[in-house]
């Protein structure tokens, strides 16, 4: 009886010093690289449309934080990233025709069409913002997503210094649709892929290239 409590004392012990480490790594990870509060472009970081073509919903929230912070004078340009990364739809047209629906004018926002995952999102993003003269963004996305947003775009400055930005992160809401287990559930997942980056660093590319993986 007493070796089976040490057993479990003792797991419970590898648990809670996972979590710990776990969340530890992940809620305190850069949240900005500059203090401050008005930005050349916003960036809104892709999601999948539904499979007809409409908004879903991190999608729409989104969309819509960055509307907020548009008309709220954030930002005079907006940065919609992603391609058609899930199904046929192209993230950045869909996200484009929701803001433009909210009453941002088409002027204002530039479509980036390339980008399959989060770590294009930041390249590209960044691409755009250095052929138009910008320099500083606010980088949108889900609460869960933007540590990893955050750890990427840190990275891209140290990596291709020639690409650097100065930005910040801002949490859309969640989807009122989204259940607490839901939203735990992405929370968990991020935390976890950010463990291993921190630990294991971004594969080699184009993008995010890591000498010590030549």
């Amino acid at each position: 009886m007493k070796l089976l409590k040490r057993i479990l004392l003792f797991a419970s012990a590898i648990v809670f010093t996972y979590v710990l480490v776990l969340y530890g790594t992940y809620l305190t990870l850069p949240t900005h690289n500059v203090t401050a509060t008005h930005f050349d472009t916003l960036i809104v970081l892709g999601c999948p449309a539904k499979t007809d073509g409409t908004p879903s919903p991190e999608q729409r929230e989104r969309v819509l934080e960055s509307v907020r912070q548009y008309k709220a004078g954030i930002a005079p340009h907006i940065i919609m990233t992603g391609a058609a990364a899930h199904n046929q739809y192209v993230e950045a047209d869909v996200m484009t025709k929701l803001a433009e629906s909210e009453g941002v004018p088409a002027e204002a926002i530039t479509e980036e069409p390339q980008a399959h995952d989060t770590i294009q999102n930041i390249y590209y993003s960044a691409k755009l913002m250095h052929e138009n003269g910008w320099t500083s963004a606010e980088i949108i996305s889900s609460p869960s997503h933007l540590p990893r947003a955050a750890l990427i775009a840190n990275t891209l400055n140290i990596d291709q210094p020639t690409m650097s930005i100065d930005w910040r992160t801002h949490p859309a809401h969640w989807p009122p649709e989204y259940s607490l287990w839901h939203r735990f559930h992405l929370y968990t997942g991020e935390a976890r892929d950010c463990l291993y980056l921190r630990f294991h660093g971004f594969p080699n590319s184009k993008y995010l290239p890591n000498p010590f993986m030549n």
